[in-house]
């Protein structure tokens, strides 16, 4: 998996950079098939840095992340949480669909009748 952090209008310590790049790692945990995920840092304005990150994911376009906060890591750890939030919905959807392919056809009628037979 590739990692890419990138600073606009400013410059990142490599304190800070290794902190956000333990942290992107541990996306790795929601989805193992990730390919890259790079994470742009704008400095314009320093009181309200805001944060994007890209992730990339195979046979998967591209999930995106936009956050601006109060703080850098605040901001990051928003954007993450937008983006495991989108990882582990598509997790679901795909681990869904290839344990039964069928279920969701047959759920639809058996919930129709079923909030008939209430009424």
């Amino acid at each position: 998996m590739q990692l890419s952090i990138t600073a606009r209008h400013g410059h990142l310590t490599e304190a800070s950079q290794a902190k956000l790049r333990a942290k992107l790692e541990k996306l790795g945990r929601f989805f193992e098939r990730l390919m890259s995920i790079e994470l742009v840092v704008d400095l314009n304005d320093s009181q309200k840095p805001k944060v994007d990150l890209k992730v990339s994911a195979e046979h998967k376009h591209d999930f995106v992340a936009h956050e601006q906060g109060e703080n850098l890591l605040g901001a990051v750890e928003a954007a993450i949480g937008k983006i495991e939030e989108q990882l582990r919905r598509y997790k679901e959807r795909v681990v869904e669909r290839h344990r039964d392919p069928d279920a969701r056809r047959q759920e639809a009628p058996a919930r129709a009748d079923a909030t008939e037979s209430e009424d």
